[in-house]
């Protein structure tokens, strides 16, 4: 019993210096701990003036300028002297840019306390050189702090149009215009886009080049290319809306199980049914949740959702066509010079197409990291 009593009061004594400590550490000047590590940074749109509203937390000022302890800030007269160079701090590590062309905001306002925020408020002005389209924001104001959140608000004709969050990892913000420069902006990114994607995705062009090798009349193989290109644009809207979105591991072995079964169709409908026009409908759509895939990693504008949807699809079907265009041509020509060459083409070119559909569909599901 003894014993025990002892250890009691160990323990109490423990608890109560414990206890003191807490109490010491919370009772202590705001200058030992860091508060919640968040800037905002408003971005104003009106016609080609861009107004900046840079509001930072006391600590963050205080640590930058020096001034110990950090609530000093909101004292009057003990940020004035110091708050130019502040401010070039902040056009140092905040860019802004106007259709790719960097904003020079020379006009600054007096800084201003906003001591119910624990925070002081920079506003700036600057001019884009025209109309503008696209708007991009590069901040990192606090390299110190890789905790350090800045919040972005977009106000276009007064209203906030969009939001983001920069951090330590994601320093930049792309903001598409509601105008006619804005959207031109848009076709102009997502349209190259389409046809890069297209002509670098190998298994998107095997699948169609494996729809083209049985040839047909012009009629014949603009049904097959009509008929993906209407598919796979419904699942790539529906993805990218979230309104239905299949894992991308299941979507990619799907894509590459298509390729497999377009070869086979080919060695198997010589001179018999042509089902094509139904093939490319049916995994369009699965062609479509990957093409969505691709959208999602690139970080669609949701302001300007429809446009880069549009846009994006727009551009595919560009790079489809060259494809079909240069594909059908070179078979017809061939076609024409020897009938047995052609018929050549058509057995290899399936067995290479069922070749490798058949090994990036082991290599999804079985090697998702890839085959070394």
């Amino acid at each position: 019993m003894k014993r025990w009593s002892n250890s009691t009061r160990d323990i109490s004594r423990l608890f109560w210096a414990l206890t003191t400590c807490a109490l010491l550490v919370m009772g202590a000047s705001p200058a030992w701990s860091h508060p919640a590590p968040f800037s905002f940074v408003d971005v104003r749109l009106d016609g080609n003036t861009i107004e900046l509203s840079v509001v930072v937390h006391t600590w963050d000022v205080g640590y930058e300028l020096d001034i110990d302890p950090p609530d000093r800030v909101l004292e009057p007269g003990v940020l004035a002297p110091h708050a130019s160079r502040f401010v070039d701090l902040i056009r140092e590590r905040l860019r802004v840019e106007a259709d790719g062309v960097a904003v020079s905001f020379d006009s600054w306002s007096d800084a201003e306390v906003m001591a119910e925020r624990q925070s002081v408020r920079f506003s700036g002005r600057g001019e884009a050189t025209g109309s503008i389209g696209v708007v991009t924001v590069a901040a990192h104001l606090f390299p110190y702090d890789p905790n350090h959140q800045t919040f972005i608000n977009v106000y276009e004709d007064g209203a906030l149009s969009a939001q983001a969050i920069l951090d330590d990892t994601d320093t930049g913000y792309e903001y598409f215009v509601g105008t006619v420069q804005g959207r031109f902006a848009v076709v102009s990114r997502f349209v190259p886009t389409g046809i890069h994607h297209i002509l670098i995705g190998p298994d998107h062009l095997l699948f169609l080049v494996g729809l083209l090798l049985l040839g047909g009349t012009l009629r014949q193989l603009a049904l097959v290319v009509t008929g993906f290109t209407l598919a796979h644009s419904v699942t790539l809207t529906l993805a990218v809306l979230g309104v239905f979105s299949p894992p991308a591991r299941v979507v990619e072995a799907v894509i590459a199980l298509s390729i497999v079964y377009v070869g086979v169709d080919n060695l198997m409908a010589r001179g018999g049914r042509d089902v094509r026009v139904w093939i490319a409908v049916a995994f369009g759509f699965i062609h479509g949740f990957g093409f969505a895939n691709v959208l999602r990693e690139m970080g669609l504008p949701r302001e300007a959702l429809g446009w880069s949807l549009f846009s994006f699809n727009v551009g595919v079907e560009i790079g489809q066509l060259a494809v079909v265009i240069a594909v059908a041509s070179a078979l017809t020509a061939l076609r024409t010079r020897s009938h047995v060459a052609a018929e050549r083409v058509v057995w290899v070119g399936s067995a290479v197409v069922i070749a490798a559909g058949a090994f990036w569909f082991v290599e999804r599901v079985f090697f998702p990291g890839g085959i070394t």
